[in-house]
């Protein structure tokens, strides 16, 4: 299957600058992420029959193109089903169709994978998977405590390295030729940050900004918000698995609470 990637300059947290739309297909095409109407994105879309407009997840970096697309092409607009209000809140259109895991949309089927945000879904198109921001091929990827989920993100990794595909077509960056080995860069890193959060509070941090300062060792000099929100989130989680308290403000080894 045909996958056009075109690069949308967006307001986006992530160091591109830019989101990757796609075109999926030549006949009964999908447009997939339209972050933004563009010259570059326009002609993607001409050279295709789009019939089908779907986002990997509603954040404003990736559905900034839908209402003009949707109309342009005459489009079904398609949404995760339970999540069509959010949908229509941030794309300002209302789903034609909705769909789950396993549904398929012209050849591509969607993979749930939810933890950077609770609507993210992932599209297998052939041996390749569209991927939104479950997978980068450099740095890392947000996992904030606003809406992202820890322990869901992870999953949703193991589920994607279990399939095995030949190649990954991300929201922002390159396409990844060696999916495995991101897959496993990445769930080291949680694992590496989960590792370093729970040390500062066994070693005596309780609050959210102690344990940050104590969590990271490099400089934080305008990301330290993102920062604090991604270590919130791994509370969050290691909470949930009792391995400490957590209220929001203050947090204490599960050990100190016995």
């Amino acid at each position: 299957m045909d996958i056009r990637q075109v690069s949308v300059p967006t307001q986006t947290l992530a160091p591109t600058g830019a989101t990757n739309a796609y075109v999926v297909g030549d006949e009964e095409a999908i447009l997939v992420d339209p972050a933004g109407r563009t010259d570059d994105l326009d002609a993607a879309v001409a050279s295709a029959s789009v019939e089908h407009v779907l986002v990997t997840h509603a954040h404003p970096d990736h559905v900034g193109g839908v209402a003009h697309y949707a109309e342009s092409c005459d489009a079904t607009v398609w949404a995760r089903a339970g999540r069509e209000r959010r949908f229509e809140r941030a794309t300002g259109v209302a789903p034609d169709r909705t769909f789950r895991e396993g549904t398929t949309v012209a050849g591509a089927t969607v993979v749930e994978t939810p933890g950077h945000a609770p609507d993210h879904v992932a599209l297998a198109a052939d041996g390749a998977m569209l991927t939104g921001d479950l997978v980068v091929s450099a740095g890392s990827v947000v996992v904030g405590a606003d809406e992202g989920d820890v322990r869901a993100y992870l999953t949703s990794l193991r589920r994607l390295y279990a399939r095995n595909p030949d190649r990954l077509y991300p929201g922002h960056g390159p396409a990844i030729d060696d999916p495995r080995a991101e897959i496993e860069r990445l769930l080291r890193h949680r694992l590496d940050r989960e590792a370093t959060v729970l040390a500062a509070v066994r070693g005596g941090a309780t609050t959210l900004d102690e344990i940050l300062d104590a969590a990271y060792d490099k400089d934080l000099s305008g990301v330290r918000d993102l920062a604090r929100t991604t270590t919130a989130a791994h509370l969050e989680k290691l909470a949930v698995e009792g391995k400490v308290s957590w209220d929001g403000q203050r947090a204490n080894a599960a050990d100190a609470d016995a």
